[in-house]
């Protein structure tokens, strides 16, 4: 089964590059690089979503784009230099956790999705895991 999971970068600062992480180590490369002008940007990623179906366990996710051991799978969004822009001075990731997600949302879905915030506490990038974190709802 699979599934597109829509994440929202929610106003990150202007003038970065965001790019959706595919692959890990120094063999990964980005994909739907965007520059930010201030406003949302939207990602588009598609996940396996492998495992049964047992009331006590929820679905475990696989694909190009997920990281993480089982229970902690996530999506990374890099930022900056990670992103592929060279002239950036500063580098990272948003971890997007792929937590919360049942099978009775992925049943029948066709795509979930979510929203982390793009800027941090200080005015610059937002890096690492979201706190909080709104976790995913099946797109209408």
């Amino acid at each position: 089964m699979h599934l597109i999971f829509h994440i929202t970068l929610k106003t990150p600062p202007a003038g970065i590059l965001y790019a959706l992480q595919k692959g890990s180590g120094s063999s990964y490369h980005v994909e739907q690089a965007q520059h930010s002008s201030g406003g949302d940007l939207h990602f588009e990623v598609p996940v396996e979503i492998k495992g049964n179906k047992p009331a006590n366990e929820v679905p475990d996710f696989k694909g190009p784009y997920v990281h993480g051991p089982l229970g902690g799978r996530f999506i990374y969004l890099d930022i900056g230099n990670y992103a592929g822009e060279a002239s950036f001075l500063a580098s990272g990731r948003i971890k997007v956790p792929l937590t919360g997600i049942t099978w009775a949302m992925v049943d029948g879905a066709s795509a979930l999705e979510t929203t982390v915030a793009g800027t941090g506490k200080n005015g610059g990038p937002a890096y690492a895991t979201p706190k909080p974190f709104a976790g995913w709802k099946v797109k209408a």
